[in-house]
């Protein structure tokens, strides 16, 4: 698969970054390639809170993915902390490397370095590959989950 790194997302890295979220039908319709400006501002406000990780997987000096982990801490399951994956992409040119299953086993052990006892994460119900794919890794499509367009 050869040398890839996973390191924290930095402001250079953010028209690669959108270019991925806008890289599919669903990304195409809610994000904006051409004003950067509030990526960059949501990136200093993930920067700033211990609790998110905004992250890249680099090839030979290429952003080739990203993702989203936050920890969050809470009462329910005996006061658990638990993670949330979300915002997974691969560049097209990576799909089907193996890059995915990394990456997440990534996030999978950075929760667990948190001390987290549950990694969840959604996928929009058009999305049937990637809920295989998820699947393949020993995640369980468990509940029903709603969303409010504010």
């Amino acid at each position: 698969m050869g040398d890839l790194e996973i390191r924290v997302a930095v402001a250079e890295d953010i028209p690669a970054i959108v270019g991925m979220l806008a890289d599919d039908p669903l990304g195409a319709q809610r994000e904006s390639p051409d004003d950067l400006s509030p990526y960059l501002t949501a990136l200093e406000r993930l920067t700033a809170d211990p609790n998110q990780r905004l992250v890249v997987a680099v090839r030979e000096g290429r952003v080739v993915g990203t993702l989203q982990l936050t920890i969050v801490p809470g009462l329910s399951r005996r006061g658990s902390t638990r993670s949330i994956i979300e915002g997974v992409r691969v560049h097209a040119d990576e799909r089907g490397s193996g890059l995915g299953t990394r990456f997440i086993e990534w996030a999978v052990e950075e929760s667990r370095r948190e001390n987290c006892q549950l990694v969840q994460l959604t996928s929009d119900n058009t999305r049937t590959d990637a809920h295989r794919f998820y699947e393949r890794l020993g995640f369980v499509a468990s509940h029903v989950g709603f969303k409010l367009q504010l």
